[in-house]
Order: structure tokens, then sequence, then C-alpha cells
């Protein structure tokens, strides 16, 4: 039998030139490259919060990097982010030995980092932007509904406390009547004055007050219901009017995140459609790198495209040449929009894969197929009957937007043969059109049946789709662990941030070669030739790394 050799056992004991551990990290680990590019972020605004004084502090530099770093590695947690600076290499070098704990590093994120995370975000992007690897002229937009931490049985909505409003209203009154009947007795006047239905907690306030004043040797009778009046009907008053002023234009919100809203999710975890607290996240992506995102609290993607698109122009002075949506967007607002900001729009609408079909294009009774007569207004059925104008109608979206739309109606259906088959109204065959959106639509599906159109409807599943799908699936980013929309905001914003650098951390250091060589002053630069085979040619990145020290 041969002889067991083993390699030699280290011992705990110290030694007297310890190993430098940093050694230990390659020079082409993403680690390094997160680290120059925050070295080039502009983080002034950021250091101008710190009033001074005091004992001395954490440079946000290196907060920064580190929470960069902490989502680029799918470490969320400010426990475990301390639990990594204490034990892993790699943030044990980008904060210098450095040891913030968990309070400190939750309070600088949530407090110093919160209100410019979109700017460093923007920052990130336009480094990429100068790196060539983004144009910025092309958007591919996508949203998707994100769990708030909120519990999720915590429901309030607004129909239900207007219900309750009115009821509690009827009842204030109707004991504020029977109390000033029972003054108006005692003063022996006749008659009563109605006291108006709608009140609200101020004028009940004032109401009790003067009522108090003026009862004072009152029965027990009335004093138990002016009891009753301040101890409940006031605060149930005072709480349904707090619940509605919170609530503004939304049409529900959880005690737990009020700026949440209750949204029907598609990874339900009871699997029967319960509504949960969640946000609509929105993103702009290019190239699967996230270029812009933005957070909203309606359910529908639709209302949320404009203020996605102004955010974008605001953050880099520019606005996209081309914007590639889904179905989702195809609203008769938002064609007029990006037409007024003259950008080429893909975006799908209702029905456009549907009528593409042949039962759609063949079957003459569809509103689309009846023949019109543009010059006389008027719409002809299959059995050569006109449908005439009879008059206009107005629709308003959410965002206020005024549609306009033309009704028409045929003189006499009795008697056809193709009655059945055309409608099933008990009157004349009647149709609703809006000739406006009529005329997008005809344009969208001119672009979209294009070369160019073909190519982004391919390009945008795998564009924008599949970076929620990263961040939901293989980042397990799918519920939000801070409240409130600016700390969600945050949240996401790092998120995104993270998920940029490990992309550039991918075309970067992914599949190149690599010079490595010292100068005179040991500075270690790492060269990086990226072929870019739709260009042909040659596009150079120097990194400067942190000068290695060698013993004399």
């Amino acid at each position: 039998m041969a002889k067991i050799q083993f390699k030699h056992l280290p011992l705990n004991s110290p030694s007297l030139f310890p190993q430098d551990i940093f050694e230990k990290i390659p020079i082409n680990h993403p680690v390094r490259l997160i680290n120059e590019v925050v070295d080039r972020l502009n983080i002034d605004h950021i250091i101008k919060q710190y009033k001074g004084g005091g004992t001395t502090s954490f440079h946000p530099r290196m907060m920064v990097k580190v929470l960069f770093y902490a989502y680029t590695t799918n470490v969320y947690s400010c426990r475990k982010i301390e639990k990594a600076l204490q034990e892993n290499i790699h943030f044990m070098w980008l904060s210098g030995n450095s040891t913030p704990d968990y309070r400190t590093i939750n309070y600088f994120r949530g407090k110093r980092l919160k209100a410019h995370i979109q700017s460093l975000f923007a920052d990130v992007v336009r480094l990429l932007h100068e790196l060539k690897y983004l144009s910025l002229d092309v958007q591919y937009i996508y949203g998707t509904k994100i769990e708030s931490a909120a519990n999720r049985y915590t429901f309030v909505w607004k129909g239900s406390v207007g219900k309750n409003k009115a009821k509690l209203e009827t009842k204030i009154n109707s004991v504020l009547n029977e109390i000033e009947s029972q003054i108006k007795q005692d003063q022996s006047e006749l008659g009563r004055d109605e006291t108006p239905k709608p009140i609200n907690s101020t004028e009940l306030k004032n109401k009790l007050a003067t009522l108090n004043e003026q009862l004072k040797d009152s029965n027990k009778a009335t004093k138990k219901q002016l009891k009753q009046l301040e101890e409940d009907h006031l605060t149930r008053l005072e709480k349904y009017e707090n619940q509605l002023e919170i609530l503004g234009e939304r049409n529900s919100y959880s005690k737990t995140d009020q700026d949440a809203v209750f949204m029907r999710l598609k990874d339900d975890h009871m699997q029967n459609g319960q509504l949960k607290p969640a946000y609509n996240t929105q993103i702009s992506t290019e190239d699967q790198f996230i270029t812009h995102y933005s957070i909203h609290q309606t359910a529908g993607d639709t209302t949320t495209l404009e203020t996605h698109l102004d955010g974008f122009e605001q953050q880099y002075g520019k606005q996209s040449k081309e914007v590639i949506a889904d179905a989702g967007y195809g609203s008769e607002e938002n064609y007029e929009m990006m037409e007024q900001k003259q950008i080429d729009a893909y975006v799908k609408y209702n029905y456009f894969h549907k009528e593409q079909k042949r039962s759609q294009k063949q079957n003459p009774f569809l509103v689309q197929n009846l023949y019109y007569n543009e010059l006389e207004n008027f719409f002809v059925c299959p059995m050569g009957q006109k449908l005439e104008h009879i008059g206009k109608g107005k629709r308003k979206s959410i965002n206020g937007f005024i549609s306009q739309v033309d009704y028409y109606q045929a003189r006499r259906c009795e008697g056809c043969p193709l009655r059945g088959m055309c409608h099933k109204s008990a009157g004349n065959k009647k149709i609703e059109i809006n000739h406006n959106l009529n005329q997008h639509r005809a344009k969208a599906r001119e672009k979209l049946t294009s070369e160019r159109g073909l190519m982004h409807r391919s390009k945008r599943p795998i564009e924008v789709e599949a970076v929620f799908g990263q961040l939901k699936s293989n980042n397990k980013f799918s519920r939000f662990t801070l409240r409130k929309m600016d700390k969600v905001n945050l949240e996401f914003g790092l998120m995104s941030i993270g998920h940029n650098l490990r992309k550039l951390t991918q075309k970067v250091l992914g599949n190149h070669r690599f010079l490595f060589f010292c100068g005179r002053k040991e500075l270690l630069v790492l060269q990086i030739h990226k072929y870019q085979r739709n260009q042909s040619k040659f596009k150079y990145l120097e990194i400067y790394i942190t000068p290695i020290h060698r013993a004399a």
C-alpha cells in the first residue's frame, strides 16, 4: 500500500511577515471594475449633506462602492453587508478594511443616498454612453408589478370609506337635529332648522363646542348623545377624512405602506387572484442595460408612459428617437404624445395580432372591415345599407385626456336576413368610431409590419422582458424590502445600478484579452481590447487599478 501524503497543515499562529490577502483577488475581478466606475462618479451632492464637527465619518465614496457591489452580488440586507465587510475579502478590499455597522449602512442608504439615487444611476448610464455601450437613441419599455413590503391584508378601499363616511354623516346629522329640536322645545320655538348633511370634523367640533356651552344643565340623555358625538362619531369622521386624503386619486392603499396600491399579481401565493399591495415598475432598456426607471401607483401601463418618457428627457437632456412597447401602451393619448415629441413609435395596440388572422380579415361584419365613405361620412353594412352619422361624444381618460368619438346607426334592420350574424341588439345596428385613434393605429400598423418594425418586435422580448426575468428570478428580487415611495425608488435604483454593473462586467471582463504591465511608478494598468463585430473595429478601455506596493 502506497504511503499517504498530505500537504502542509497551516497553523493559526501569527507570522513575522503576514501575507497580503488582497493578492488573492484576481486582477480581472468585477470588484476592481466597480471600484473604478464609482471613482469616476461625481458625489459632491452627497458630500454636501455632511455638516462637519463631532467624530469622523466613513467616506461616502467608500459607502457607495460597498452598496453598489452588494447589490451587484445580490446582497440586500444591511446586516449581511456588515457581515460581508468582516468576512469577505472583496468587501474588505473595497472598503479599505473599514467596518461600518448595519445601522450606519442603513442610515447612509436611507437618508443620505435616498434623494440622489436617480442622479447616480444617470451618471452610470452616461458612463456607459461614453464607453459606446449605449446610444440612448432607442428605448424598449416594459412594466411589471412588484409586491410591496406591506402586510397583505391591510386593505383600505375608497368606495368603502366613502360609504361609511356618508352613513356616519347621516347619523351625526340625525343626532344633531334631535339635540337642536330639544333646545327649541325648551325655548318654546316652533319649527326646525335642518343641518346640512355634508359635514366635516372641523364643523362638528365647532358645533359640539356651541352645544356644550348651551347645554350645561341638560338632562342625562342629551349629555349621553353629546358624549357619543365627541368620543365616537368625531373620531371616526376624522379617520375617514384622513383616509380619503391619503387615497387622493387612488382607489386603495395599505395601512402598513400607505404609498402602495392593491393590484393583481401573476405570482399569487394563493393562486386565486388575490390582491396584494404593490408598485408598478417601468423600465427602459437598450442592449439589456437599464437606461431609465420609474415607479407608479397605477395598475395599468397606459397612464405611465408620458411620465416615464418625461423623466428620461429630464435625466439626459434629450429624448430617444425610437420607442418600442407592447399593446399595454397603445392608446390614443400615448400616440398623440409621442407624435408631438417626434418619436418613432413602434407600439402595438389592442387586437393588433388578432386582426392579422384570416378569420378577422374575412369577417365582413366587423367594424374595421365595413366600407367607409370619408367624403359623405357614412359606413355601409354587408347588405348595402348606410350607417349614417347621428352624433358625437367624448371620452375622458384617467389622466384627463379627452377623446372624440362619432356615432353611426342604420335606419332599418328589420327583416334583414343577415341580422343574426351582424348584431344582436333589439334596435338598429349602432357603432362607435374614434377616427383619430384609427388613423394612429393605421400608422402604427404600417411601422410594426415594416422591416425595422419586425426587427424591433423580435428584439423587444429579449431586450426588456429578459431584464425583469433576471431581476426577479436570478437575483431573487420579487418583493421590495423597504416601504414608502421614496425608499422603494431608492431600492429599485440600487437594483438597476447593480444590474448595469453586472452587465458591464460581463461585457468588459468576459472572453477578452488582457495585457498587464507595470510602469516605473508601479501603477498596474489593465487594457481591455473589445472587438465590435458589427462595426469591425476595436474599442479600448483603460482601467487604473490601485498601485501595488512591493516590499523593499
